[in-house]
């Protein structure tokens, strides 16, 4: 599975942006896809995951209620919405893709996608 993710950007504090992430292979809606972030000087972390069907999302604590994981199985695509932005939300984000659900772990995600950059700041 090769992940293009893709929708990065510079964006007000308190705006929205929606971060893509497409799938190659016919086998996508097999793995739980999740979304991960790294900012600069600091460990990568989970932001979200969610399951195959896309019926059970996961969200981590500092993003639950402003980010919505959602994916289109038609389409390979795996998205990020992101509402009510924070400069501390800056990062590079990146997706992946793991044979289990419910993940928060990176070591549970086998596939990683390059990374796209964003950047919160008025």
């Amino acid at each position: 599975v090769q992940l293009q993710a893709y929708g990065g950007g510079l964006v007000q504090p308190g705006g929205s942006l929606r971060l893509s992430c497409a799938a190659s292979g016919r086998t996508f809606s097999r793995y739980g896809m999740g979304w991960f972030r790294q900012a600069p000087g600091k460990e990568r972390e989970f932001v979200a995951t969610i399951d195959g069907s896309g019926s059970f999302p996961v969200y981590a604590d500092s993003v639950k209620g402003r980010f919505t994981i959602s994916r289109d199985n038609a389409k390979n695509t795996v998205y990020l919405q992101m509402n009510s932005v924070k400069p501390e939300d800056t990062a590079v984000y990146y997706c992946a893709a793991s044979v289990r659900y419910g993940v928060r772990k990176e070591y549970e995600y086998i596939y990683w996608g390059q990374g796209t950059l964003v950047t919160v700041s008025s």
